[in-house]
């Protein structure tokens, strides 16, 4: 592949003239920019079919030549030159011919210079040109990641989707996804030290420009394009050892790239669903979630030869430089309201305008899928314009339900996924009018709980019910500290405002007492019965109660919080609750062995104030026969009208548990919105074993072995 093939015959057939000109654009001879063979380059249509080996021998040839020639640099040149000049006319041109094949290629060898590069701040890309290289004035003075994400990220916010300019649009949204997988090569932890081209170069660019960025990628994600009637794609690298294809058609209108985005889909041939509309919001999420590691002046230079501590004293001696998208996204405002800013809090910079209602429905629709939870969580945290009007809507089961659905099938779902919809839930939750609002919503059922029918359920005991659900399935399958502390968080902040709680919901708020205080004795005993069976000398011994008692703690403070749910609905919301009131009568015997715990005294002597009352009406009342639930129900609901708080304490506020995110959190949500985009539905197709970034699962094959291996270990032991 390194030599340069003879030049084709004046009739030579296309496929021969494309297979000349890519051979030459990898091989050892520079052109100039100003050179006719880069028109020739990307005005021809391929109909190249060229099997794995052949694209992977000209990726390869490419980086080696790279150097000498500069021909990454100078095609993004031309890819940026192609764009100014299609902005320029009016309907479909050469040029747009020219940017979508100049996009399409870069992002071939750009994807393969990165996956394989040796050097920590990406040599290998040359971004630069020779000097012996005339420039254009343009560039002289601008570096070529600025100059070319300027240039790309340009068109995109200026320039409208339509039928003719639908694909340029998605190969240069591929094309940024490329150039931003640097981000791929780095650790999980963002340093001072860590070089990303074009991210850095997108970070750069003018709050005007990043506005329409931030519009463009949004208005995407709710218009949700579809590709053309005469559209089409191809996969470039072979499956299953089929052919290759390096392979574009013509149209009627241009020649088009045919395989823009199916370049990116991964061996799992799962396709995107709508490629505009999700590779727009995956690029918009590393956009929002990046931040740039600067230094203070000051060096370190303290010795340190334990990493943990060398990474502490970075952090300490590290800044993050303001991320511009996510202040433009922080900042988008309805375009249907214009709220005047009376408090005087002006926005500096153009404001991003667009339909919160076209917005909050397509993101009701699409909660299955994880990058819209990120965006709804980006949104519901970072910007209180939009928060605001998600409180307001009267249809908040247009989001509660799906979010609901997906928790109910947490089996199903990654945990990162519950995290996130755990959070959305807790920042709902801080405000007092949704906590009463979702009691009046009625559903008339619930098609996908299984477990009973739900009739005529308030959309607030649905959330009961549900958030009680995954702390069961999180006690059995994650154990995860944090996912029990938001779910209770969550009930604990529904509390004072529940109204008329379902009978099943109640009993689901009792029973997670039972549960937990059955986790919390069995804990105890374990407890109770190592420190008999420790040596007092023994180190091991001494740490293993130590983590029991930790554990042990922690059950404590989660019994707490449950029964300060429980008085939070008995103090403030007691004659709208009988159902609750019949559930802790009907399982009153769950608190009895904690009535003496110096944690719960005070608690629990209101529900037995609440037990005392209710009990002492029960035994006045004479009734033929066996008391039913009905008329159980009957005494509790007349005697509900005639409570008055009779030995209630009055000392416990209103709990409110707020959401405050980590000092870090580039640490997480960097490393999830690239698992978002490597490992999910999109099929980017980078190369696993180059992912530094975070920890890659085995392919099945490979699992199976190291499985097979650890047996075959395992037997030999055994023997």
């Amino acid at each position: 592949m390194g030599a340069v093939p003879s030049t084709p015959r004046k009739n030579a057939r296309p496929q021969d003239t494309a297979e000349y000109l890519i051979s030459t654009f990898v091989g050892e001879k520079s052109f100039p920019l100003t050179s006719d063979f880069w028109n020739k380059l990307l005005e021809l249509p391929f109909t190249l079919q060229w099997p794995n080996y052949r694209v992977r021998q000209a990726c390869e040839t490419f980086v080696k030549n790279n150097y000498n020639t500069r021909h990454l640099a100078k095609i993004l040149i031309h890819l940026v030159w192609s764009l100014q000049e299609s902005s320029t006319t009016s309907g479909v041109s050469i040029d747009y011919t020219k940017a979508i094949n100049a996009a399409y290629l870069s992002s071939v060898f750009l994807k393969y210079t990165i996956e394989n590069a040796k050097s920590e701040n990406f040599e290998e890309l040359y971004l630069c040109l020779n000097e012996d290289e005339t420039a254009v004035n343009i560039l002289r003075d601008q570096n070529i990641g600025r100059f070319v994400m300027h240039g790309i990220l340009s068109f995109i916010g200026s320039t409208d989707v339509s039928s003719q300019t639908y694909l340029l649009h998605l190969e240069l949204l591929n094309f940024v996804l490329v150039a931003m997988s640097t981000q791929l090569r780095s650790g999980p932890t963002p340093g001072p030290k860590d070089v990303h081209p074009f991210i850095d170069a997108a970070m750069g660019q003018d709050s005007a420009l990043v506005g329409l960025v931030v519009h463009r990628l949004l208005l995407n994600y709710i218009t949700r394009p579809r590709i053309p009637s005469s559209g089409a794609t191809h996969s470039i690298f072979s499956e299953d050892g089929e052919p290759g294809v390096l392979h574009k058609v013509g149209s009627a209108a241009a020649n088009f790239v045919l395989m823009p985005f199916n370049y990116f889909v991964s061996s799992s041939g799962n396709v995107s669903r709508n490629p505009l509309a999700d590779n727009s919001l995956l690029l918009l999420l590393i956009l929002i979630h990046y931040r740039k590691c600067l230094m203070m002046v000051e060096p370190i230079t303290e010795k340190c030869e334990d990493p943990l501590k060398l990474d502490s004293l970075v952090k300490e001696k590290s800044y993050f430089s303001d991320n511009p998208f996510y202040r433009a996204l922080e900042s988008a405002r309805d375009v249907e309201f214009d709220r005047v800013d009376i408090e005087g809090n002006g926005h500096n910079g153009p404001l991003v305008r667009l339909s919160f209602a076209s917005l909050f429905d397509t993101l009701g629709l699409h909660l299955a899928d994880e990058d819209s939870v990120l965006l709804l969580y980006s949104l519901v945290h970072g910007n209180s314009d939009f928060l605001e009007y998600v409180l307001v809507r009267t249809d908040l089961d247009t989001l509660l339900i799906p979010i609901l659905e997906t928790l109910y099938n947490a089996s199903r779902r990654t945990s990162n996924q519950i995290y996130m919809l755990l959070i959305i839930l807790l920042i709902l939750s801080q405000d007092s009018s949704f906590n009463a609002s979702i009691h009046k919503l009625i559903l008339p059922s619930v098609p996908w709980y299984q477990e009973r029918l739900l009739h005529n359920t308030s959309l607030g005991s649905l959330m009961v019910i549900i958030l009680i659900r995954t702390v069961k399935y999180n006690l059995s399958q994650l154990r995860d500290v944090y996912l029990h502390t938001n779910c209770l968080a969550t009930l604990a902040n529904m509390a004072p405002h529940v109204h008329r709680l379902s009978a099943y919901a109640s009993q689901r708020l009792v029973s997670l007492f039972d549960m937990l205080s059955r986790k919390y004795s069995k804990l105890a005993e374990q407890k109770n019965e190592k420190m008999l069976q420790i040596n007092p000398n023994s180190i091991e011994g001494n740490n293993t109660v130590e983590d029991m008692s930790a554990e042990l703690h922690i059950y404590t403070d989660f019994l707490r919080i449950v029964l300060e749910i429980l008085n939070a609905i008995l103090t403030y919301a007691l004659p709208r609750n009988p159902e609750v009131v019949y559930a802790i009568m009907h399982r009153q015997e769950v608190f009895q062995p904690f009535k003496n715990h110096p944690r719960f005294i005070e608690l629990l002597e209101n529900i037995y104030s609440v037990l005392d009352f209710f009990n002492s009406r029960m035994d006045a009342q004479r009734t033929d026969g066996e008391w039913s639930v009905e008329k159980v129900l009957q005494v509790i609901i007349i005697n509900c009208r005639s409570w008055r708080g009779e030995g209630m304490k009055q000392m416990f506020t209103q709990l409110r548990f707020t959401y405050e995110q980590e000092n870090h959190p580039e640490e997480f949500f960097i490393p999830y919105v690239w698992k978002l985009l490597v490992l999910s539905h999109s099929g980017f197709g980078f190369n696993i074993g180059a992912i530094n970034l975070f920890p890659v699962p085995l392919p099945i094959e490979d699992a199976r072995v190291e499985e097979e291996a650890e047996r075959e270990q395992t037997d030999d032991l055994d023997v």
